[in-house]
């Protein structure tokens, strides 16, 4: 994207003059080689001040680059004293998240013992002044690879998924679509599903440095058609009974490849207690 790269030359010009800026990092998908890139990727630039309190303060050089339209800012005490966020989406339609550093605090993580997440995902350094990076460490990935799971996880997450199964059922049951959508797209999907998923498609590839990027972007390029179709038919709009369809259809996959991971692990799946939950989902169901 022409306007992205123009604006990551507009910084690097603008932090290689300013003598108050030491040092920049530019990190995330952009320089993560698992990462899926396109136009609407963000740039995430590190900065790292000899005095950052002036630039957090002050908001007019963010404007240097370009028109705001909004921005949402985070201080150092979400982060632990550690630095300042400033999240900004230009009217071009590029998106930054500037984080800002202290020299102190980012030497501070340089020298910890593992790199933080943000760095172990990949990074760049576009300016060092003074050296501030020459001790950082290769970044390894892999705290974005999908790893194998213990038995203890892959009882919990079906002891959990079947049990909250249940309350997406009473919703529905009540007409309460709300709490339904609430239960089955922020508990089933996002905590059982969307793991289960991640760890079938890296049993699959013998769990070698698999990613399927944040909340199952990349599924798709990993599962059959048949699969897909198989997620898809997880989904559903407003109307009760696709709800009620959706439910058995997510309730038909877990168990797919719950036992298909029970198997390649050797653990052992939850058949009595997927049993008992269906007939209840079944009789809630069917109730007058």
């Amino acid at each position: 994207m022409k306007r992205r790269e123009e604006k990551l030359e507009q910084i690097i010009q603008w932090a290689e003059r300013n003598p108050d800026i030491r040092a920049v990092l530019l990190t995330s998908s952009l320089v993560n080689p698992y990462a899926p890139v396109d136009n609407f990727s963000d740039l995430d630039v590190e900065l790292v001040f000899e005095n950052r309190n002036a630039y957090e303060v002050n908001n007019e050089w963010i404007r240097l680059f370009g028109e705001p339209i909004s921005m949402i800012e985070e201080n150092d005490t979400v982060f632990d004293g550690k630095h300042a966020m400033k999240m900004v989406l230009y009217k071009d339609h590029v998106k930054v998240d500037f984080k800002l550093y202290q020299v102190s605090e980012f030497c501070e993580e340089v020298k910890e013992e593992r790199l933080p997440e943000d760095w172990d995902l990949g990074y760049k350094v576009l300016v060092d002044k003074d050296g501030l990076t020459k001790d950082l460490k290769a970044p390894t990935y892999q705290t974005i690879m999908i790893h194998k799971p213990t038995e203890q996880d892959f009882k919990q997450l079906f002891n959990d998924f079947w049990w909250d199964a249940t309350y997406v059922a009473k919703c529905l049951k009540r007409g309460d679509i709300f709490y339904a959508k609430f239960m089955s797209e922020n508990i089933l999907r996002t905590d059982y599903l969307v793991p289960l998923i991640e760890w079938y498609i890296a049993s699959s590839h013998g769990w070698n440095n698999i990613m399927t990027n944040k909340h199952g972007r990349l599924f798709k390029k990993y599962l059959s058609t048949e699969m897909w179709n198989r997620v898809e038919a997880t989904f559903s709009g407003s109307n009760i009974e696709e709800n009620w369809q959706a439910l058995f259809a997510c309730a038909d996959f877990v168990h797919e490849l719950g036992t298909d991971l029970a198997e390649k692990l050797n653990f052992t799946y939850p058949a009595q207690l997927e049993m008992d939950i269906r007939n209840y989902l079944t009789e809630v169901k069917t109730m007058s």
